[in-house]
């Protein structure tokens, strides 16, 4: 069995794009947002007072958030050693948040698939049902 190397920031734009019908924001450069035909999938967040370092209090300023089901959120956001997490402000919104330092703790093959779903969560249902995802 092949194991998947740890993700990396680089790994955005070569998995979101490579999905049918997706833009992203800005083009080039910057924080990234992913689109499928206009719904936000994942994208970049600044500091906000809901995301902060619990031992230092200092605000988040790396937060990624993706597209999720509701069983995978309570799936990803419940085992303590997961990087995923969730703030009071997402409650009862199907979300995960990732800071972009703890990518690494996740394998590419992790990153894919949490990109996939949060892409399928918001592609218009006909493209959804045509979507064959590629093997690793």
């Amino acid at each position: 069995m092949v194991r998947s190397r740890k993700a990396r920031l680089s790994d955005l734009d070569e998995i979101a794009l490579a999905l049918p019908e997706v833009t992203r924001e800005p083009p080039e450069g910057g924080r990234p947002a992913y689109l499928v035909k206009g719904k936000t999938f994942m994208f970049s967040r600044g500091p906000r007072k809901d995301a902060f370092d619990p031992d230092t209090g200092e605000l988040y300023d790396d937060v990624l958030a993706f597209s999720c089901t509701a069983e995978d959120k309570e799936a990803m956001v419940g085992d303590d050693s997961s990087p995923w997490f969730t703030t009071p402000h997402w409650n009862g919104y199907n979300a995960v948040l990732l800071l972009e330092r703890d990518l690494p703790r996740i394998t590419l093959a992790e990153l894919r698939e949490v990109l996939t779903d949060a892409w399928l969560a918001k592609a218009p249902k006909r493209l959804a049902a045509t979507f064959v995802p590629e093997s690793p």
